[in-house]
Formats: C-alpha cells, sequence, structure tokens
C-alpha cells in the first residue's frame, strides 16, 4: 500500500479522535509557528526600537490581513474543494483544482502589489496612520508588498498539503518558514541595526523559502495529488468552483482588515497613537489562543470534506462534537490566563513604557471578555465552509466581524469613550454565539435524520 492509498484509507476509516490529533498536532505546531510572524517582529521591534515603532507596525497589521484574505480565498477554498474530491475518489479533477489555484494565487499576488503600491497612502490614512507612525508605517510596507507572491502562494499551496492528508509536511514547511523568520529578525534588526526594515526583510525571505518549498512538494512523489502544467489552463467552471468556497473566509479576513481599520481610527480618536500599540498586543495575544482554535479547523477540514463527500455523516457529526468541544476548552484556558495575568502577558512585547501597559492590559481584559464563547463559533462556521455550504459560512463570519461590531464601534465610543471601543468586541462576540448556536441545533438535527435514514 502506497502513502496515498494510505492517507485516503485513515480518512474514511480511522478512529475520530485519532485522527483528529494525528492531524492537530502538526497543525497545531504550523499555526503556532506562523503566528510567530507578526508576533516576533512585534517583540523585537517593541524592545529594541519602542512604542512609537510598535505602533507603525499594528498600524500595518490590516493591509497584512488582505494578503492573507487573499491567500485563503484561494488556498481553502481549493483544499475544501480537493478534501471533497478526493472523498469522491476524483483525482483527476482534485489536481484539476490544483492546478488552476495556482496559477490564481499567481495572478491575484501581481495584482495585489500592483494596487498595493498605488493605493498605499490611503490605505495607511483610512486605517488610522498617524503622523507620528506614517514614517514607520511605509518603511515596513514598502519591502512587504514586494513579498506578496510568496505570502499567498506558500499559504494557499501549503493548505492544500493539509488538504490531501499530508498534515506533518503542512508543519516541516512551517517551521522551516516560521524558524527562518525568527533567526534572521535580530540578525537583521539588531546585529544590521536595519530596525523596521530589517523586520520586513526577514518576513518575506522566509515566506520565499516557504513558496519555494511547497511548489517542490506538489512536484514530489510525497503529494497525493501532482501540480502538473496541464491543469494551468484557467476554467471557469473550477474558478467559480474554488472562489464559492473560498468566499467565506476571504470574507472574514477583508472584513477583519477593516474593521482593525476602524479600531485603529477609534483607538487614536478616544486615546493616543499608544492605545495602537496596545490594540497590535492584543491582536498578538488573541492570535496565539485562537490560532489554537484554527489548528482544530485545520486537522478537521480534511476529515469534514472526505467523509460529507463519502456521505458518511456519522463521522462528521462525531468530528465535529469533539471539534466544539476543544475549542470551547481551549478558548475558556485561554480566557482565564488573559483576565488574571494581562500585565505579565503586555510586558512580554514592551516593559519600558507604563502608559503601554496600563492600556494594554485594561484593554486586553476587556476586549476578550467573552472568549469563551468564540472557540465553538470558529469551528461551527469551518464546519459549514468544509462541507461546501458557503453562504452559512460566510453569513456567520460576517455577523460577527461586520454586522453586530461596526455599529457597536461608531455607537458605544460616543458615550463612555475608549472603554466603549474594548467593549464593542465581546457584545459583538455573544451576539453571533446565539445565531451560530441556533444554525448548528438545526445542522445537528439534519445530521441526525441523515443518519438514521443511511
Amino acid at each position: 500500500m502506497d502513502r496515498n492509498t494510505k492517507n485516503v484509507l485513515e480518512l474514511e476509516n480511522a478512529k475520530i479522535s485519532k485522527l483528529l490529533m494525528k492531524y492537530f498536532l502538526p497543525a497545531f505546531t504550523g499555526v503556532i509557528i506562523n503566528s510567530l510572524y507578526n508576533i516576533v517582529d512585534r517583540i523585537f521591534i517593541g524592545h529594541g526600537v519602542g512604542a512609537i515603532a510598535l505602533s507603525g507596525l499594528s498600524a500595518v497589521y490590516p493591509i497584512m490581513l488582505i494578503f492573507l484574505a487573499f491567500g485563503m480565498l484561494i488556498g481553502i477554498g481549493s483544499g475544501v474543494r480537493v478534501s471533497i474530491n478526493l472523498g469522491k475518489k476524483d483525482f483527476k479533477r482534485a489536481e484539476l483544482v490544483l492546478g488552476n489555484s495556482f496559477i490564481l494565487m499567481i495572478i491575484v499576488s501581481i495584482i495585489i502589489t500592483s494596487i498595493g503600491f498605488s493605493i498605499k497612502d490611503p490605505l495607511l490614512h483610512l486605517f488610522g496612520v498617524g503622523v507620528d507612525t506614517k514614517e514607520v508605517a511605509n518603511e515596513y510596507l514598502d519591502i512587504i508588498l514586494y513579498g506578496a507572491i510568496f505570502n499567498v502562494v506558500g499559504f494557499s499551496l501549503n493548505n492544500l498539503i493539509r488538504s490531501e492528508g499530508n498534515a506533518k509536511i503542512a508543519m516541516f514547511s512551517m517551521l522551516i518558514s516560521a524558524g527562518t523568520n525568527i533567526i534572521l529578525d535580530p540578525i537583521f534588526i539588531f546585529v544590521f541595526d536595519m530596525g523596521v526594515a530589517g523586520a520586513a526583510w526577514a518576513t518575506i525571505i522566509s515566506q520565499f523559502i516557504l513558496c519555494v518549498w511547497v511548489i517542490v512538494h506538489f512536484r514530489s512523489k510525497r503529494s497525493v495529488i501532482q501540480l502538473r502544467a496541464s491543469n494551468f489552463k484557467l476554467k471557469g467552471q473550477i474558478v467559480l468552483y474554488i472562489i464559492t468556497i473560498g468566499f467565506a473566509p476571504f470574507s472574514m479576513q477583508i472584513a477583519a482588515c477593516f474593521v482593525q481599520g476602524l479600531f485603529n481610527i477609534q483607538l487614536v480618536k478616544f486615546s493616543s497613537d499608544i492605545a495602537i500599540a496596545a490594540m497590535g498586543i492584543i491582536n498578538s495575544i488573541a492570535m496565539l489562543i485562537l490560532m489554537t482554535v484554527m489548528a482544530i479547523n485545520m486537522a478537521a477540514q480534511p476529515i469534514f470534506g472526505f467523509n460529507h463527500g463519502a456521505k458518511n455523516f456519522l463521522r462528521v457529526k462525531e468530528t465535529l462534537l469533539m471539534c466544539m468541544k476543544a475549542a470551547t476548552g481551549i478558548a475558556l484556558v485561554g480566557w482565564l490566563i488573559v483576565e488574571f495575568f494581562p500585565e505579565t502577558l503586555v510586558k512580554a512585547f514592551n516593559s519600558s513604557s507604563e502608559e503601554l501597559l496600563v492600556v494594554g492590559s485594561n484593554g486586553l481584559r476587556f476586549f476578550l471578555l467573552a472568549l469563551p464563547v468564540i472557540g465553538y463559533q470558529i469551528i461551527v462556521s469551518n464546519y459549514f465552509q468544509s462541507i461546501g455550504r458557503a453562504g452559512i459560512s460566510t453569513l456567520l463570519t460576517l455577523l460577527r466581524q461586520v454586522i453586530f461590531l461596526i455599529p457597536i464601534l461608531f455607537i458605544l465610543p460616543n458615550f463612555i469613550g475608549l472603554h466603549g471601543v474594548w467593549i464593542a468586541e465581546p457584545i459583538s462576540d455573544v451576539g453571533s454565539a446565539i445565531v451560530s448556536g441556533t444554525f448548528i441545533y438545526f445542522e445537528f438535527r439534519k445530521l441526525n435524520r441523515l443518519i438514521a435514514n443511511k
């Protein structure tokens, strides 16, 4: 039995708990390491350059989310389609999805870079970059835009590696890339005295290495499906096939981008640039906690997609229940750490600014107040996305990130100032949790009927 046949049989027959753990451990390692791209940059900049430089770096964060959004549009969209086709044993169509998605990645990356340079200044202004932080933000962004193609292709293809069942290889991909970034950051920032520019160069070099690594994988015998030039000709049906699923995570990230920009604007309006630095720290801590939940999503996605495609609904239900319980437990533990040790967490990023410590620790506790109800929402949205029901997934995502949050963020600070900015997020989280719970209740009833009738 070759490796590829073994991967397919595991998705079809292996015990769910064992399968989830097998996929979770490398996914967890990968996403935690991947999240260190921005976090390590912030830690080194915060301690080595200062709080204002950290504010500038944090102000660029919404633009970085745009890169990630397009990576998700193609990488997750094609990954779900590959998993479903493998469940149907349609390897030819899975390879066609891979080839078309690769060309889409390149086209989208070129467009992002071109448009990014042409609207860079208005974007920075839109996202709340002030006079004190503009120079730093510009310096970092000028370099990062050149690496957009490595970012999008590397992230997207690595997600496809995971979708074909090669979770350990996907983990090693991120270890190699993020490990390079962690090594280069202090060298470029401190040894070469390049400051913020050094952090940017370290990031795009590490992303270039990831990009090369994942392309080589899909040309090797390690992959379940092969990257073939014969599949590079774009087909409208396949492109639509990818985008309809990828639109949910894409919309989530685009929404997160503009919401983060709105946060920056409101923070400056009701506080100062230091509050933007605080938000950068809060985002990093939230990322570390929620990336663990995202690792569960990554582990579950091929299991959901494959078994739904194979009409094995009992395994789909078992996977969903297990993931929801695990995600809620992780979110609860993260919430306890945040509520009891906020000052310690903020000091990890900058220990010299007393103002940043006060604003950051206070903001952290209130911003993540509803963390325990976020975990299962992420799982539910991913579930609907993984089985091809992109509309519901998109709706649930936008409820939390846009429909509830934006009106609250506009209105509440006018009455209670900075405190209103911080608590807008947990109020939105609670509202969307109720809606997500309603959707998943009816979904479980549907799964039970399908299981009973099979």
